[in-house]
């Protein structure tokens, strides 16, 4: 993952629920047919596309927090999260995934299949299954575009119904890339909806499973944090921009209780793991 690229942007976004007029002049057919538009929207957006918009959000965050200088924990990380992501729906993604220099405790995922965590999170990790967990969790982020819709859904004056932008000129593609790095940092910071993070939870352990992984590992990663002091600046984020951790454990036991069960002799790996936690 190149720190410093940037990309050219071609974007497809919008569904505007106010601005031109109150909602409440909207019929429930309506909002139907804006809420099916916007899904059609969002399919819509060529592969290509969906990669430079995750490009332009990662290489934007990544000015905060570079990327850990260690080739071998890069690339076990990578190892990892591309089995993963191989073992979904959107396996032609050119998955990404990096650690990053952080304290704080987090992990984030941007459309296109780029996928981050902070070594803040990694050295809470014990085991190669917490880490496709997490890295799963981030990864049907991605597959369920939580972030394209929700960032479609924010810049709500940008609203389309076709895909003339594609023939925008530089200069309009320009004003979009800082429209959208704009609305990017500000999902970062606020997150997304509740329901796409117990769904990315649910999907997650699915994934892992599928992988070969335990998948109540990442129940063990929640419960881990959520023994943290919850006032620990290395939680903020975190806490500020997900449900809370009591929460999504409930949830998951909730849909997980015996259905999952069979899977739980999955691979850990605690012995690959702790080795290139060692060795940086």
């Amino acid at each position: 993952m190149n720190r410093n690229c940037r990309y050219s942007l071609i974007l497809v976004i919008g569904l505007w629920f106010g601005g031109m007029g109150s909602t409440t002049a909207l019929d429930f057919g309506e909002l139907v047919d804006l809420g099916n538009k916007l899904k059609k929207i969002v399919s819509d957006v060529p592969v290509e596309e969906e990669v430079r918009i995750g490009g332009n959000l990662v290489s934007g965050l990544l000015g905060a927090a570079p990327l850990v200088e260690d080739p071998a924990l890069q690339q076990y990380v990578n190892d990892v999260g591309y089995w993963v992501a191989s073992r979904s729906s959107r396996s032609d993604l050119p998955w990404t995934f990096g650690v990053i220099d952080s304290d704080g405790i987090n992990a984030f995922a941007a459309p296109g299949g780029y996928v981050v965590i902070t070594l803040g999170l990694y050295n809470l990790l014990q085991n190669e299954a917490q880490l496709a967990g997490v890295l799963a969790h981030e990864v049907a982020h991605v597959v369920r575009r939580h972030h394209l819709i929700a960032l479609q859904k924010s810049m709500r004056r940008e609203f389309l119904t076709d895909l003339t932008v594609l023939a925008a000129d530089d200069k309009k593609k320009g004003r979009k890339l800082e429209n959208l790095v704009n609305a990017g940092v500000q999902l970062y910071a606020t997150g997304l909806d509740r329901e796409d993070e117990l769904d990315a939870d649910l999907r997650g352990v699915v994934l892992a499973a599928r992988a070969g992984y335990d998948p109540f590992a990442l129940l063990d990663v929640l419960t881990t944090i959520d023994s943290i002091n919850p006032t620990a600046e290395e939680l903020t984020v975190m806490l500020n921009t997900h449900p809370p951790i009591a929460d999504r454990l409930n949830r998951l036991a909730e849909r997980m209780d015996g259905r999952l069960d069979r899977f739980a002799s999955g691979r850990t790996n605690p012995e690959r793991f702790r080795r290139v936690a060692l060795n940086p």
